[in-house]
């Protein structure tokens, strides 16, 4: 038993280890990740509320939004086979085998992570992008090069009119009113 009564390394930062189902779903593209995953999602949640009903237990990947959600992205046909699906009767299919059972805890919560996931990652993605954005570029770092050279050369000719230049007034040990100007009459 460790400090107050955790266990050693409850409190570790170091990162799980992810299982087979977990890796299969952060192995899809970034750009379509969410879109792909919602379709997944819904054909999961079919499947886990309806276990027996057999339009459930089949996916058309021939189906043009099947095809361009599934079928057409890497990686998302692997994670339905992970998931448990197997290629149908005919090789435009896949069917959930009568044994195998998704499960909410399992299947629909895993998948919901992986949004997370994927939501995170494009969060990331769009701060890596601004950021190049701000990057200067050669012709705008010669621009603000230029810019600093021509603010040190007017700054090396000196100010434009007496007036601009600061009046030493008084010795510089001691400041008095009159050094100011105050107290003093000019008639009047």
């Amino acid at each position: 038993m460790g400090y107050a009564g955790y266990a050693p390394g409850a409190n570790s930062r170091m990162a799980d280890k992810l299982t087979p189902l977990q890796q299969a779903l952060r192995s899809l593209p970034l750009e379509r990740a969410l879109d792909t995953l919602a379709i997944i999602e819904k054909l999961t949640r079919n499947t886990v509320r309806q276990p027996g009903e057999g339009k459930f237990r089949k996916i058309n990947l021939a189906n043009e939004k099947i095809k361009n959600a599934i079928t057409d992205v890497p990686n998302a046909v692997d994670l339905l086979k992970e998931m448990g699906w197997a290629e149908g009767a005919d090789a435009d299919s896949l069917e959930l085998p009568q044994g195998v059972r998704l499960v909410h805890e399992t299947h629909v919560i895993g998948i919901i992570e992986a949004q997370d996931y994927y939501k995170d990652q494009a969060q990331k993605e769009q701060s890596r992008q601004v950021r190049a954005s701000k990057e200067v570029d050669a012709e705008t770092a010669k621009l603000r090069e230029k810019i600093e050279a021509d603010r040190k050369e007017k700054a090396a000719e000196g100010p434009v009119t007496k007036g601009s230049v600061p009046q030493k007034k008084g010795d510089g040990s001691v400041m008095r009113a009159s050094d100011l100007g105050i107290g003093q009459s000019k008639g009047g």
